[in-house]
């Protein structure tokens, strides 16, 4: 008799093969193939009739995985003719780069070959939500070897991305766009003629903690960006620091500071001709602009879907990167704290916020629950690398007990745990005004970490990853949150567009068909994400695979000062 368990072994083995052929595959010569037809899917089909309950589920997830394991496959032949030297991949630069190693490719890959890579992946991790979900039902002998195979099988992707000639140019072409984007942000905030320029006036004193803070900021930046004004921080008696931004953080322009002008007026009096228009915050902002985050410019989106799984996030991560620009003194601190700390990759970032969260907006997480993902991620390297690696830890908290806990518990050769437990105590709500460089450290060194495992319904966890964006090319994977997806504060909603037909399997899922927008409310981590169908408007869960993030772009500003200074 056919078990479960039989056949989600033998499904994980068949994917396990596929990873391997396609790691062989630049190597191969082509194949002539005179009948044309690619027969693979005959190699999985047949235990497809062993269709019952979350059996069948687990299988239509490992078909979509293998299909796009053959979509990379299609465009397997294309790489190897463009690294060969033969035709060239669709919309690509024309620039070279200065390599000696002629298996690197100074061009793009095409947007096809991209986000094939990227579905796999992500696919990959929701089949492992649902297979954890499922464990119940799995025995622990048989839940061990899919775990060896799901992180041998991560460990293939990363080095597919990696040794598949593209990696430096991803690099070079993210660069190029954010040096564009920070170009643009800098002029903006340097006019020619401060006393004739367009302001746009932002208190900094929002009443929230510090992850809160910056984001208010970010919005009234983006808000700036797109109305082509220069953005003012009126920052003095900030409850961080009585000094101001400028105290910590470089001065957001260097030749125009202040709000003068000729004429003044509010956002909500719906008179924006004005010099000088005072923004309120987001909660109060009336009526609401189009592009508020998390929506992209339309004269970059191309491009940006192209380098980014998700777009949004690096766009947000730009303006993140042009606020936090550290003063010398505040970046010698950080560096002196890496120092002590021995801090270097591998190395993962744990953020565990507890304290006013717990209870109000966010649920308790053991600790054991992140230094699992933690493990996970370890061993994954270690595939990689194909040696055993250092379990470096960087843990941040507003709870000094955290640390003390996690020092205990994995005092074994195996770990290194770092961190601060000073830092930890002055988070603290009783003392969490008077620690601003405490928490900036620690949102620096998380963010310089190879991936962030926290909760994302924590402003600190969020704006540690924004600033992980532009530290690689297309870090959108690198975090695991143990709550919601990545949302921006009173921007707009994360949209998704199903790919795949649902039919609802009980009173709690929702109907999709192809092409159905759906607001995004969550995802569960188990295999399924909540929604609202726009086209049946009712909320509910599906299965997370049958649907994609969707961009969401807009032309703005609609004044493009950069015109003066771009060919």
């Amino acid at each position: 008799m056919i078990t479960k368990s039989y056949i989600v072994r033998c499904f994980c083995i068949v994917l396990a093969l596929w990873f391997i052929l396609l790691g062989f595959m630049s190597f191969l010569p082509e194949s002539n193939n005179s009948g044309g037809k690619d027969n693979s899917d005959g190699n999985y089909n047949l235990l497809l009739y062993h269709k019952n309950g979350d059996t069948a589920e687990l299988l239509k997830r490992i078909d979509v995985v293998l299909k796009e394991v053959n979509e990379l496959k299609k465009n397997s032949r294309e790489i190897r003719k463009y690294l060969s030297g033969g035709s060239s991949l669709k919309n690509t630069s024309d620039e070279t780069m200065d390599t000696s190693n002629n298996a690197v490719s100074s061009r793009y890959p095409s947007p096809t070959y991209e986000k094939t890579r990227r579905f796999l992946e992500i696919d990959l991790k929701e089949m492992w939500n649902f297979v954890q979900a499922k464990s119940g039902n799995i025995g622990e002998t048989d839940m061990k070897q899919i775990k060896d195979v799901y992180k041998q099988l991560r460990a293939h992707l990363m080095k597919l991305r990696a040794s598949d000639g593209f990696e430096l140019v991803r690099r070079r072409e993210t660069e190029a766009l954010s040096n564009l984007v920070q170009k643009r942000i800098y002029d903006l905030q340097n006019p020619k003629k401060c006393e004739t320029a367009r302001k746009l006036v932002c208190t900094l004193n929002k009443g929230c903690g510090f992850g809160c803070q910056i984001h208010h900021v970010g919005y009234c930046l983006t808000v700036a960006y797109a109305t082509s004004r220069t953005l003012i921080l009126e920052s003095k008696g900030w409850r961080y620091n009585r000094q101001g931004w400028e105290k910590v953080f470089l001065p957001l322009s260097d030749t125009c500071t202040n709000s003068y002008g000729a004429s003044r007026g509010d956002w909500s009096a719906g008179k924006h001709n004005v010099q000088v228009l005072i923004l309120p915050i987001v909660d109060f902002l009336k009526p609401r602009p189009p592009y508020l985050p998390v929506v992209i410019p339309s004269d970059i989106a191309n491009k940006l879907e192209t380098l980014h799984g998700e777009p949004h996030i690096f766009w947000v991560g730009q303006f993140m990167k042009y606020l936090l620009r550290l003063q010398p003194e505040t970046n010698s601190s950080i560096e002196e704290s890496k120092s002590k700390l021995h801090f270097e990759s591998p190395i993962v970032g744990i953020h565990i916020r507890r304290t006013d969260k717990i209870g109000t907006e966010a649920s308790f997480h053991s600790l054991k629950e992140y230094m699992d993902h933690a493990e996970d991620y370890f061993d994954i390297i270690q595939n990689l690398n194909g040696a055993p690696v250092k379990k470096k830890v960087f843990i941040a908290s507003d709870d000094p007990n955290v640390l003390a806990e996690a020092t205990n518990k994995y005092s074994s050769s195996e770990w290194e745990i770092l961190g601060d437990k000073g830092v930890a105590q002055s988070a603290s709500l009783s003392q969490r005004y008077y620690a601003l460089h405490g928490i900036i450290k620690d949102v620096f060194l998380l963010s310089e970490c190879d991936i962030v495992i926290c909760t994302f319904s924590s402003q600190v966890c969020r704006l540690a990853y924004e600033i992980l964006q532009s530290r690689h090319p297309d870090a959108s994977q690198r975090f695991i949150s143990l709550d919601d997806v990545y949302y921006y504060g009173g921007g707009v909603g994360v949209i998704q567009i199903a790919e795949k037909a649902h039919e609802p399997r009980n009173d709690q899922e929702i109907e999709l068909k192809p092409g159905d927008t759906i607001n995004l409310a969550g995802n569960h981590w188990n295999g399924l994400s909540k929604g609202t169908n726009r086209r049946t408007n009712r909320m509910g869960l599906y299965p997370s695979y049958k649907a994609r993030d969707a961009p969401q772009s807009v032309d703005f500003p609609v004044n493009k000062w950069w015109h003066t200074f771009e060919p």
